[in-house]
């Protein structure tokens, strides 16, 4: 497949615009006193469906031609891919099918469910997701719609840099909560174009750092039985494919943070930003509160990708 550019992550601003929210960039006196830099905060968490997910499906489905809206789509998801999905295919009037694992937390499938489409639950241990809904796109001709590896939900996801380039185009570093890498990539694209100066950095729970160890490799490195993290949403074993094609040519390094690393950072986030993080949206900020770069004296961007945060899990974090 071939493989997405700057011009595509433009004509995605261009199909998605008025159908997703341009979030802000946000300050904080007391992220820049502990830091001792200065620190902006993108925070699609914001976005319609809580996540910036909803920029790379919205992409997708709105390049699709009318045959293909017809036969639907299929996309598997622990929660805030298959919501965006769900989201956007409800407001295109596309028939939509969500592969969900039974583990996934209770508000995502929840919130997936509000936006109508057809949920097929699946046991991790048991099944696999990618033949669960790729039998499901034979069967029905349904469009799957890959949460990471697809040029359209590449550039779509590169959109938020667009907007963070416009708002703070002097950034010397800029840090992305990285899963499969499609964000990592369209913001590539984006920086690379637009701020070439500036580095940027996959960020990642210690435990699932395939993008930090596959660029100290210089190759695609799969991670053997990792232990668990409370990052739900950034659990791949390798990066993708086509997303790592890109991200190895524009990446400066990558760095990894602890679960309370991430606790700390999610408390921080509500308590000074007064934003709701789920765990593994803030692991670019928990990456800058913990020292992992040098932020002294710099201009800093981070995003925080998600605020899908199970209520419970949200509660006890904040009691620590």
């Amino acid at each position: 497949m071939t493989l997405p550019t700057f011009k595509d992550v433009e004509r995605a601003a261009g199909r998605i615009r008025g159908k997703v929210v341009r979030t802000p960039l946000l300050r904080s006196i007391e992220l820049d006193r502990v830091t001792g830099g200065r620190i902006f905060v993108k925070p699609e968490c914001l976005q319609l469906t809580g996540a910036f997910k909803l920029r790379g499906a919205t992409n997708r489905l709105t390049a699709l031609s009318e045959k293909e809206r017809a036969l639907g789509v299929v996309a598997f998801s622990s929660g805030n891919h298959g919501q965006a999905v769900a989201y956007a295919a409800k407001r295109l009037g596309i028939a939509a099918t969500i592969v969900m694992p039974d583990n996934a937390p209770k508000i995502k499938v929840e919130k997936t469910r509000s936006h109508g489409p057809r949920i097929v639950i699946y046991d991790p241990k048991k099944e696999t997701r990618e033949e669960i809904a790729a039998a499901i796109a034979e069967e029905t001709g349904a469009v799957l719609v890959p949460s990471f590896d697809d040029p359209y939900i590449i550039a779509g996801q590169g959109t938020h840099a667009l907007e963070v380039i416009e708002d703070a185009p002097t950034l010397d570093a800029y840090l992305v909560c990285t899963g499969g890498g499609g964000l990592l990539a369209g913001t590539s694209l984006a920086f690379a174009e637009l701020s070439p100066k500036t580095k940027l950095y996959s960020v990642e729970p210690e435990n699932y750092n395939d993008h930090q160890r596959s660029f100290a490799a210089g190759k695609r490195v799969r991670l053997e039985n990792p232990s668990a993290t409370i990052c739900d949403a950034l659990l791949p074993f390798t990066p993708g494919e086509m997303t790592f094609e890109i991200n190895e040519k524009f990446v400066t390094g990558g760095v990894s943070v602890s679960d309370d690393e991430v606790r700390a950072a999610m408390r921080f986030a509500f308590e000074n930003l007064k934003i709701v993080s789920e765990p593994g949206g803030a692991v670019a900020l928990a990456a800058v509160l913990s020292g992992k770069i040098e932020t002294k004296g710099r201009a800093i961007g981070l995003i925080v990708t998600g605020g899908n945060v199970d209520p419970g899990l949200f509660r006890e974090i904040l009691g620590r």
